[in-house]
């Protein structure tokens, strides 16, 4: 996955801020599947922070590694904003991190319902403090898709944690 200068420099603000900050950060991601990581690890020095990621695609592996009730996924699925939430919150109880972030949408090309579209994505930032989830409407390619749903999450974890 290329980034331009500017998606770079956003990601390196954020991974600068969280160091500087000395918050510790951990990823849960489904849809797409190990990028936000990925992205986070272009940070030189961003290891004093991140702990850790978890790719969850099944839901078995939601529930297993972040807690995510199987009540949720069975009324909301796995494409939610409660989905969201709850993954964001028990990464960041499961790795004792100050942050937990994640990610969870229709990605395409198939996959995608009437009700729940491909480019239906929602991304969520957890701290101590609360947890925000956004819901998104991506378009373009697979590929497409999934950087959006990264930097878009880096924009809400910008937003959340400040300068």
């Amino acid at each position: 996955m290329s980034r331009s200068v500017n998606d770079m420099e956003r990601i390196q603000k954020v991974g600068e801020a969280l160091i500087r900050k000395n918050l510790t950060i951990a990823s849960a991601e489904s849809c797409t599947g190990g990028l936000v990581a990925a992205a986070i690890t272009d940070v030189p020095g961003i290891s004093a922070v991140f702990s850790e990621g978890f790719v969850t695609y099944a839901n078995q592996a939601k529930m297993k590694h972040l807690s995510v009730s199987e009540e949720t996924l069975a009324v909301y699925g796995a494409v939610s904003e409660q989905t969201a939430k709850e993954m964001a919150e028990g990464v960041r109880r499961r790795t004792g991190s100050d942050i937990g972030v994640s990610t969870t949408g229709i990605a395409g090309p198939g996959g995608g319902t009437k009700e729940k579209p491909v480019g239906l994505v929602y991304i969520g930032v957890s701290t101590k403090d609360g947890t925000a989830v956004e819901e998104l409407h991506l378009s373009g390619s697979r590929e497409e898709i999934r950087k959006q749903t990264v930097l878009r999450l880096f924009e809400l974890l910008y937003r959340t944690i400040g300068e």
